[in-house]
């Protein structure tokens, strides 16, 4: 069975929250690490609650067992559950990653994310890269109809790197949708909807492409 090839040189993910991004496609970023210029955006850092004082260390040692270096991830100060009423910061953060990164692929919450926050970012995304493909990734807990129409294969190591990046999480390692066997079902699943032993899914948010023979 072949593959549909895609590319890109330059690659954003942005997520509201620390593990956000990790849980969506964790694995794709693994598996794209020396592939392509890879650059992380977490709007908020969550430091406005006690006691998750301890996620901006987390989030950076989580990074890092994807195998991305310093100046390839960045954590915003956004406040959580306020994106609402910043969405023209956000907007306008998202404009300056735009202008410095110049993205073919931009990776944000699935359209289909209940939280109010993801919402703001995949709204806010979409004005901000109008004419550039934008692929929408699941957060298990905060989604409801979700459904991947686009699907990468990845492969078990890739994913055993995600479930390693995400156990950095300590803060959050007694959450169900943090379990390694949930994670993995996750990814078979998606993997049998692609006929492949595992994979990441998207929902297409817009697709900009040319046809080449």
């Amino acid at each position: 069975m072949n593959n549909m090839t895609f590319y890109g040189k330059s690659l954003l993910f942005m997520g509201a929250h620390p593990d956000d991004i990790e849980l969506g496609c964790g694995a794709f970023i693994a598996g794209m690490v020396g592939k392509a210029d890879i650059f992380c955006y977490t709007f908020s850092d969550n430091q406005k609650n006690p006691d998750l004082l301890n996620l901006v260390t987390e989030h950076a040692n989580s990074m890092r067992a994807l195998g991305l270096k310093e100046n390839q991830f960045e954590l915003g100060t956004f406040e959580t559950r306020r994106f609402p009423d910043a969405r023209q910061e956000i907007l306008e953060k998202m404009i300056a990653l735009r202008k410095k990164y110049q993205p073919k692929i931009v990776f944000v919450h699935t359209a289909q994310d209940l939280h109010q926050d993801h919402q703001i970012v995949t709204q806010e995304a979409m004005r901000a890269f109008r004419g550039t493909t934008v692929l929408g990734f699941d957060v298990l807990r905060s989604s409801y109809g979700f459904f991947p129409h686009f699907l990468t294969e990845v492969s078990e190591e890739d994913l055993n790197t995600k479930i390693a990046a995400l156990a950095e999480y300590k803060t959050y390692q007694g959450r169900y949708y943090f379990s390694p066997e949930i994670i993995r079902a996750t990814a078979i699943r998606h993997g049998a909807l692609a006929e492949r032993p595992f994979a990441e899914g998207f929902d297409i948010i817009r697709i900009v492409a040319n046809f080449s023979e």
